[in-house]
């Protein structure tokens, strides 16, 4: 090897690596999905793909599973919900049954739930710059019913693609076959 080929090498892995830390900053990271709160639509140990890009120009939207950054102190893992009630929307659970704006919300992506074992909420109005986020396993779910809303700030991007294992790949949206008592 010349010295010429091996700067030549060596700048195109420079721009590799450059190129793969922007992309990962600010485009696309992989996420690991921990816990059983949005099961049946994530398993523990999934992956998936967020969009970090997603929010730039629009913000989030009812429906859409986001990561994000809780906001508890000491908070050091991001968490995956999905996005329930958006900037002056009222949110309200009475007898485990969600209402947005006094209107019943269609759940498809809900296994179970017991209804004797929620309590009526308060409306609750999301105010300017934050989301109400709800896991899609609500029984077990540490969302905004615990701490509250999220702030747009806080989110790391939109999840867009499983893709581990691959019996489960797909877009994300609506719960996966192969999910913990996933209905076809």
């Amino acid at each position: 090897m010349t010295a010429r080929s091996v700067r030549d090498a060596l700048a195109t892995l420079i721009a590799a690596v450059l190129l793969a830390v922007l992309i990962r900053t600010f485009v696309v990271e992989a996420f690991v999905v921990s816990g059983v709160s949005m099961i049946p639509t994530f398993a523990n140990g999934e992956h998936v793909l967020v969009d970090k890009f997603a929010y730039t120009f629009s913000p989030p939207q009812d429906g859409q599973i986001i990561v994000f950054r809780p906001p508890l102190p000491n908070a050091h893992e991001d968490f995956i919900k999905r996005v329930i009630g958006t900037p002056g929307q009222t949110v309200r659970i009475v007898r485990g049954r969600l209402y947005v704006d006094g209107k019943p919300v269609a759940q498809p992506y809900i296994e179970y739930w017991d209804p004797t074992s929620f309590h009526a909420s308060d409306p609750v109005r999301v105010p300017p710059g934050d989301v109400f986020v709800l896991g899609d396993n609500r029984p077990v779910s540490e969302d905004s019913r615990i701490f509250g809303m999220v702030p747009i700030k806080n989110i790391t991007g939109q999840a867009v693609l499983a893709f581990w294992p691959l019996s489960r790949a797909g877009r994300v949206g609506q719960p996966q076959p192969g999910a913990r008592g996933y209905k076809r």
